[in-house]
């Protein structure tokens, strides 16, 4: 019975975006709060379904762990983005320096530049 369940909300989806846009001489205001209430009825079929209701169990699970992690201090966050600014800097740096070199060697084999 889940995949006759799945077919109608894909089927009511399909539907409300195939009329938000048929309708298009009709207020935008209109056609979005039509479309998601189609789109809450077909969520709503989906849930009933067994991948439905296992959707919802992991995204609970999930909930349940964002709420358990330890979650840095802003001080710790504002360290940790400050070295990460200064590692890229200091790379693209030796980035560019050692692109300088290999321009220069390049150059100097080849003949150009002068």
């Amino acid at each position: 019975m889940d995949t006759p369940k799945l077919a109608v909300a894909v089927i009511l989806l399909v539907a409300g975006i195939w009329g938000f846009y048929f309708f298009a001489n009709y207020s935008l205001l209109l056609r979005v709060i039509i479309l998601l209430a189609i789109a809450a009825g077909a969520v709503a079929i989906a849930l009933t379904s067994g991948p439905g209701r296992k959707l919802w169990r992991f995204a609970s699970d999930s909930r349940m762990e964002v709420r358990r992690v330890i979650w840095p201090t802003r001080q710790e966050t504002m360290q940790t983005t400050l070295v990460v600014i200064v590692m890229v800097l200091i790379l693209g740096i030796l980035l560019w320096l050692f692109d300088t070199l290999l321009m220069s060697i390049l150059r100097l084999l080849t003949g150009t530049g002068g």
